[in-house]
């Protein structure tokens, strides 16, 4: 069960209306970085949460947050878009197809949605749930999370810098504060359970003897003139502490080469594929 209160969790104020910048925020809304994206995965994430009930909790209020951002980011692509021309009279004041290319407005904000938000991207493509993520095991959600939330903050800065609009820039400090906060609660449960140590390999429950574990810890250099990139992931204990990381130059295959053989009679190849 869900309650709404009448007012928005943030401040919205556009001081100067842009009907092209509406059509940016829309990447916030139904981007793949956007808050649909995170409201859902965060509410199949709690739903199907099993294990301490906090961690359901913890996910179930973020998810409402999440859908207050979009009411509020919604409010805003409506106010950014009351300076948006309706009429072909109103665009012939400068040249029609210059205004439409140059302008980045979308048409589909006056056709289809009467100067309101739209689940969509900045492309006005539909967001369609694909990214969505929520594998029932708390390790890799919680990465998944982070990283969600990482691409949200990326997005929200770089919409803070295309921006003069002083409301629009106070709106967007708001959204990057709690993508902050965010990002630091999902890596903060995977400190809880123990840090990347005791979490990794994801699943952690994998019995030994389901991995061929001789090679688990190995870099490929797969490049034929380039040298082994070195870091933190080519020497040195590995980050769960089962292993060392080690790197094999120019692997040999250790596979056969693939054939299918003949076609079978009955699949609709050419006779002399058979």
């Amino acid at each position: 069960m869900f309650h709404h209160s009448g007012k928005l969790q943030y401040e919205v104020r556009v001081e100067n209306p842009n009907p092209q910048f509406a059509c940016h925020l829309q990447q916030a809304i139904g981007g793949i970085e956007g808050e649909i994206r995170v409201a859902m995965q965060y509410f199949f994430q709690a739903m199907g949460a099993r294990g301490d009930a906090k961690y359901r909790d913890l996910l179930m209020m973020t998810a409402t947050e999440e859908l207050s951002h979009i009411e509020f980011l919604g409010h805003a692509v409506a106010l950014n878009l009351d300076g948006a021309p309706t009429s072909l009279q109103e665009k012939a004041a400068g040249d029609p197809v210059v205004n439409a290319i140059m302008g980045g407005m979308n048409p589909r904000h006056i056709l289809s949605s009467g100067l309101s938000a739209m689940p969509v991207n900045a492309n006005g493509v539909p967001f369609d749930m694909s990214h969505v993520y929520a594998s029932g095991n708390i390790g890799a959600d919680m990465l998944a999370n982070a990283m969600a939330e990482a691409s949200g903050r990326v997005l929200a800065t770089r919409l803070y810098n295309l921006t003069d609009d002083a409301g629009m820039k106070d709106m967007l400090s708001f959204l990057i504060a709690r993508d902050t906060m965010h990002q630091q609660q999902w890596l903060a449960v995977i400190e809880e359970l123990g840090g990347l140590e005791k979490q990794l390999p994801i699943p952690n429950s994998t019995p030994p003897e389901h991995e061929a574990t001789e090679h688990s810890y190995y870099f490929l250099n797969t490049s034929l003139d380039e040298p082994t990139p070195k870091g933190r992931w080519s020497s040195g204990p590995s980050l769960d502490g089962r292993s060392k990381f080690s790197v094999v130059e120019k692997p040999e295959p250790l596979g056969q080469k693939p054939s299918l053989g003949k076609a079978r009679p009955d699949v609709g190849a050419q006779k002399e594929q058979s």
